[in-house]
């Protein structure tokens, strides 16, 4: 098995060409959609109970219909976007605890892509690393002590059936090498994706392309690719110069459905689901500028239908054939 999961992570599919979808708001869906209440706007407490293992599943159904219909792979997350040590003890979970938490969200997983997964439409087991604090407020690790903090995390997915991680909705620089190196340590594929504030720039100030360029100076250029994740098209487009070689290191895109600041979603009490269309014509503008583009979700606000009017956009001669 160990062998096998070491060719598999060698030759992920999704570097092979091809588009795969991703989920959307899982958080923001749960919340406001299925009316749960997570705390510290935490998913991986579900994953205690059969009642909450059962919504999980029901909740990445709706999206792996979508790609099943438009013939499409898929990069399946795990709900451990707060997953870590010290979310994990503001819940009341020890070391163990959350390293239990991490397993079962892989096992949850690995029941659906034995359902799902076609020859012509791969899954990809994604271990979801977010980030140690608010990821709209700047950490203050420096790499050397990301890397250890996360470890544990890209640990436990290394042991697991998991096929890669991903840090996501990162907003600071030392973060996502730290996470790269943790990677790296422990053989795994890894992803960086960054979140930005409306003018195009991380909390801190800094640049995409400053941030990126920085991670792979520090890493040997480790991540098999960027993201971008936790903020509406609008407020990034003007900041991926085409000219630029550093925009061909973006393979994926996981943005907002609402054009509010980070700020204000923090204020906001009810969900501001944007619009669809809207959001999928811009994904289409993004793919038609960026052929290498392999992966799109969505993120805070979204929902299977944001995915669906994405692929619809993005994917057409799918949509013809479904």
């Amino acid at each position: 098995m160990e062998q096998e999961m070491a060719k598999y992570r060698e030759n992920l599919p999704l570097l092979n060409g091809g588009t795969f979808l991703s989920d959307g708001g899982m958080e923001t869906t749960l919340i406001f959609h299925d009316g749960f209440e997570l705390p510290h706007f935490a998913s991986f407490v579900l994953l205690s109970s059969a009642e909450g293992r059962r919504k999980l599943r029901q909740y990445y159904t709706h999206y792996l219909d979508v790609a099943r219909r438009h013939d499409t792979g898929f990069v399946l997350d795990t709900a451990t976007w707060r997953a870590n040590a010290d979310w994990g003890d503001k819940l009341g979970y020890d070391a163990e605890a959350l390293a239990t938490a991490n397993r079962d969200a892989v096992a949850l997983l690995t029941g659906l892509r034995t359902e799902y997964e076609r020859p012509q439409a791969p899954i990809v087991l994604n271990g979801a690393i977010g980030p140690r604090g608010d990821g709209y407020k700047a950490g203050r690790m420096n790499a050397a002590e990301a890397e250890e903090y996360h470890a544990a995390q890209v640990a436990t997915f290394a042991a697991s059936e998991a096929d890669m991680v991903s840090g996501v909705t990162l907003n600071n620089v030392a973060e996502g090498i730290g996470i790269a190196r943790a990677a790296r340590r422990h053989g795994m594929p890894c992803a960086i994706s960054f979140t930005v504030e409306t003018d195009g720039r991380l909390v801190t100030g800094q640049s995409l392309q400053d941030a990126i360029e920085t991670v792979d100076a520090e890493t040997d250029s480790y991540p098999h690719y960027y993201m971008i994740n936790c903020a509406h098209p609008s407020h990034f487009d003007g900041a991926l110069d085409q000219a630029q070689s550093w925009i061909k290191r973006i393979g994926g895109i996981r943005a907002n459905a609402s054009m509010m600041s980070h700020a204000e979603l923090d204020e906001s009490e009810t969900l501001d689901a944007g619009d669809p269309a809207d959001l999928a014509r811009r994904y289409r503008s993004l793919t038609g500028r960026m052929p290498q583009l392999r992966v799109l979700g969505g993120c805070c606000g979204t929902d299977h239908r944001h995915i669906a009017a994405i692929c619809e956009a993005c994917l057409p001669r799918a949509a013809l054939s479904a």
